[in-house]
């Protein structure tokens, strides 16, 4: 395992992170993404502690906060060290039937961090990350609400997942302009099935030295190499019951031809093809596993260990190819004339 600095900051984090989704598994779509309770939790921690993870992601909205409650427990059942990891939790999702138990306000923001540290048995967590847009509170309440939750001692540091890349560069000039503390990261899909983050959100975060964190790299398990075009059902996966992120499904596939054929040359997985594809891209820090299985989450810790050559990065960037937009082919055709031959 190999760890990078967390954006323009001091903190070191494993390059992959553990993410708890499948945690518990209590109402709505939770149940279809994993339900694992204590023992099961205990055991997958254990194994991401003992593999080098020392990053570790939930949510509030995760199992309506029965993720984060087996969270913080396990790691009292597992013996860990609260203060070996990096523990990161999330505001913004419906908490509650009340008018405001949601959103970004500095009301539900004051009132969300102190009901996750309640579930998580923690006095701080390191990263409090906007879980989405609140289109109804002003970007400068958001901004300052975090800096002051900052200020209190329970967030360590401040992120956001899910924003368009406009709306993350404003939040950071009034921060700025303020004197607040800014995001210091972004946690974004991004897989060889999408890969748009490119486009805007990648530029933006190695422009201001933001450390990037993609979720779901394997696309909800569709590049996991159970799916195939004579295979629509995995029978074990997720994917058969909830059908999220969105795929090009055609395009998906000629994907996973090209990443179980390399998968084969070195004996690995399409799934360990796919994460070593994300983990060598420009600007990502650490991305974000899920797992149900103790054999599920070593073979992707195993990604870490897999260095694709140029010619499978060129195989696998052509066929997961964005197709070229405006401005971004004008921007491409007008620099030409800038570079020093």
């Amino acid at each position: 395992m190999k760890y990078n600095f967390l954006g323009n900051t001091g903190v070191v984090v494993s390059e992959l992170c553990f993410g708890t989704m499948t945690f518990g598994g209590e109402g709505g779509i939770w149940g279809n993404i994993g339900k694992l309770q204590q023992d099961s939790v205990n055991e997958l921690m254990k194994a991401a502690v003992d593999a080098g993870i020392n990053f570790i992601d939930t949510a509030n909205i995760y199992s309506y906060g029965l993720s984060e409650k087996l969270l913080g427990q396990s790691l009292k059942d597992a013996g860990i060290s609260r203060n070996e990891l990096v523990i990161a939790t999330k505001v913004r999702g419906r908490m509650g039937e009340g008018k405001n138990y949601v959103g970004l306000s500095r009301l539900h923001i004051f009132q969300s961090i102190d009901e996750s540290l309640q579930r998580l048995q923690m006095d701080h967590v390191d990263i409090l990350y906007v879980h989405g847009v609140d289109p109804k509170t002003p970007v400068e309440e958001t901004v300052r609400a975090l800096n002051d939750v900052v200020l209190t001692g329970k967030v360590r540091y401040v992120a956001v997942c899910n924003w368009p890349a406009w709306m993350v560069m404003k939040a950071i000039g009034i921060a700025e302009k303020n004197g607040w503390n800014k995001f210091v990261g972004l946690q974004y899909y991004y897989s060889l099935t999408s890969r748009d983050i490119e486009r805007e959100v990648l530029p933006l975060a190695i422009d201001q030295n933001l450390a990037v964190m993609p979720w779901s790299p394997l696309a909800g398990g569709f590049l996991s190499g159970k799916y195939t075009r004579d295979t629509e059902k995995a029978g074990d996966s997720r994917r058969d019951v909830f059908d999220f992120p969105p795929v090009n499904k055609e395009k998906a596939y000629d994907i996973i031809d090209v990443i179980t054929q390399i998968g084969k040359q070195y004996n690995v997985s399409a799934a360990q093809v796919a994460l070593a594809w994300v983990r060598l891209q420009k600007g990502i820090t650490s991305t974000i596993i899920g797992a149900k299985r103790v054999d599920q989450l070593l073979d992707n810790v195993r990604s870490t260990e897999l260095i694709l050559s140029d010619d499978d990065l060129k195989k696998i960037n052509e066929v997961s190819a964005l197709p070229r937009e405006y401005p971004g082919w004008m921007v491409e055709r007008q620099s030409a004339d800038r570079e020093i031959k």
